[in-house]
């Protein structure tokens, strides 16, 4: 790590309280985050089995709020995020309701992955990826001008966000919440989090919760002022919660599967050859969403021939992003991202592969066949599996 890149690098408003404890500190995407506080499989292991909370504020907050003179005729947000977005925010039917989404470009490149929820009327808040900042905000900037609307779209760096996760997430919070005085800041039937439905959400003032994550685990991300973020960690961490880095962080998305943008997805890839084509909408023949052109020429995912799926190492090694995988003597594709995983106990990995050099016609025709990875030179033996590779005990 250079000193220019850590002194360049934004801090989080935990910073201060992550060196304090300990945290081994490195640059991501512009910030300064924790890696780990200790032993980074104990904290993926806390996750999996008790609570573990991550600091997700560097992550970018974005509020499109409705007109406030409702009798001024225009384009309501609601009708924007329907062509700007892949996935149809109409599904959002109760206040509160979340949606994973994709922002794409005209020949169906993703431009960003994303969370959009409505807060009711048209309100919506839109979770943004870190790195891709400053190229979401131009080209969500440039889709409104395009569109001839003004609303108020507003960013919330006032805002912290913290990720609390794991199958004792909802019970640790709502302890914390009770047994200290942000109860006194709060309305309490707004932050009943057990009432809250998957992939929904409640608020009070500038406190919000989603019942999302990033880690295959039941779970909240809280938003709050910057000013309660630390009172709220560190009440987390007295009940038992595990604090957790980028390094679990990331083990854990990769045992669900879930994709990183700039590894698993860029611009050069649509949402059927990343393996997210399920957030593509086009029951709507009349929305016209920026991309679905592209995306219509084969609306089948077994029409591009690029696809996702998960492989497993038979042989010792780690998998990493940019190895090639071999069939039969020859090239089909290359590994996305890999790691160990800690639940497994064995080096696991996403892949895109080409069907056509692979001789077949889906990706499911792949499934437990053999294949070979090159890391280090040296071919070693893996096979294609089911994704993803962990699932929630229920």
């Amino acid at each position: 790590m250079s000193e220019n890149a850590s002194e360049s690098a934004h801090r989080t408003p935990l910073y201060k309280n992550h060196v304090a404890r300990g945290a081994r500190m490195m640059p991501f995407g512009g910030w300064m985050l924790p890696v780990n506080f200790g032993s980074q499989v104990e904290e993926h292991h806390a996750c999996r089995n008790t609570a573990a909370m991550f600091d997700v504020s560097h992550m970018t907050i974005v509020d499109l709020k409705g007109a406030a003179d409702a009798s001024i005729p225009s384009t309501t947000n609601r009708d924007f995020l329907r062509k700007l977005l892949c996935n149809d925010v109409e599904k959002l039917t109760g206040k509160g309701d979340a949606l994973y989404t994709c922002m794409l470009q005209p020949d169906g490149g993703v431009i960003d992955d994303l969370i959009v929820y409505w807060r009711g009327g048209d309100d919506y808040r839109l979770i943004l990826n870190a790195a891709t900042r400053e190229k979401d905000l131009q080209w969500i900037e440039q889709c409104l001008d395009a569109a001839g609307d003004q609303p108020e779209l507003q960013l919330r760096d006032d805002l912290a966000l913290i990720a609390v996760q794991g199958p004792l997430a909802l019970q640790r919070f709502s302890d914390v919440v009770e047994q200290t005085d942000l109860a006194e800041r709060l309305d309490q039937d707004s932050f009943n989090v057990n009432a809250i439905r998957r992939f929904g959400s409640s608020e009070s003032g500038d406190w919000f919760i989603g019942r999302t994550g990033y880690t295959g685990e039941d779970g909240i991300e809280v938003a709050l002022p910057e000013d309660n973020v630390a009172v709220l960690w560190d009440a987390l961490h007295d009940a038992g919660v595990q604090p957790a880095g980028l390094g679990a962080r990331d083990t854990l998305r990769l045992e669900s599967a879930m994709n990183l943008y700039g590894s698993d997805m860029d611009e050069s890839v649509n949402p059927y050859e990343s393996g997210i084509g399920w957030c593509v909408d086009m029951t709507d023949d009349s929305r016209e969403f920026i991309g679905r052109t592209a995306l219509q020429t084969d609306q089948q995912p077994q029409g591009f021939d690029r696809q996702m799926i998960g492989i497993v190492l038979n042989d010792r090694g780690v998998l990493r992003g940019g190895q090639t995988i071999l069939v039969n003597q020859q090239e089909v594709g290359v590994v996305t991202s890999g790691s160990f995983s800690p639940t497994l106990e064995k080096s696991i990995a996403l892949a895109r592969v080409s069907l056509a050099a692979c001789n077949v016609r889906s990706a499911t025709e792949l499934l437990d066949q053999n294949c070979q990875v090159i890391i280090r030179g040296k071919p070693l033996d893996a096979r294609f599996v089911r994704r993803p590779f962990y699932r929630k005990r229920s």
